[in-house]
């Protein structure tokens, strides 16, 4: 099971993460999100097991692989509307797609747009709302029920301690949690996320 904790902007809280066994640290470049961070400061992050993750709205395919290059970024979360052939371009190793299953009249609609961006993408993570995100709701899970369980993909939405349980056996294979885990924004609770990994790995 993947875990990433996304929107970090503090050393300590990345220290932290990476301490516990944390997969993927989320690094957010949109520029209206309270969450954003520069570069340069990214690239002082060297965590020595968990891996970087840059997260990108709709910023081109250039502007993505330079902030990419420059923040010494592992992997790239697209929540735009990047196109398969994009997504190609910057790496199909390294892309996770965000998808809002919302958006979806059925479960054959949202498998269509799978089926598309799958040989491009290593996984797809699943958001709450339409569109972007850091919404801070929850996903509600039954439109992901007849979802063809061979999919690679992780649950994003309002998750924390409080709602993590109820969710853990819904057939994702990671969660990406982020305002469930704060204090502020941007500031992460170390309670909490230790809480979440207890719960998720069993584990302190």
């Amino acid at each position: 099971m993947i875990i990433k904790v996304c929107g970090m902007t503090r050393s300590e809280d990345v220290a932290l993460c990476d301490h516990l066994g944390i997969n993927l640290l989320g690094f957010i470049f949109h520029p209206q999100s309270p969450r954003k961070c520069s570069p340069d400061w990214v690239a002082t992050q060297k965590p020595k097991q968990a891996l970087k993750v840059g997260v990108f709205v709709n910023q081109d395919t250039e502007e993505i692989a330079a902030i990419a290059k420059e923040s010494g970024l592992d992997l790239l979360q697209l929540h735009g509307h990047q196109s398969p052939k994009q997504c190609l371009a910057l790496g199909p190793d390294r892309v996770i797609k965000a998808l809002w299953p919302q958006r979806y009249a059925d479960t054959e609609s949202l498998e269509a747009d799978l089926e598309a961006y799958a040989p491009v993408c290593r996984a797809f993570l699943f958001d709450s709302g339409t569109s972007g995100g850091g919404h801070g709701q929850q996903l509600d899970i039954t439109k992901l029920e007849n979802l063809d369980p061979g999919w690679v993909w992780y649950l994003a939405g309002g998750l924390g301690p409080h709602n993590i349980i109820s969710v853990k056996n819904c057939g994702a294979s990671g969660f990406d949690l982020n305002s469930g885990l704060e204090s502020a924004p941007g500031i992460k609770d170390h309670q909490k996320i230790k809480q979440v990994y207890t719960m998720l790995r069993g584990k302190s």
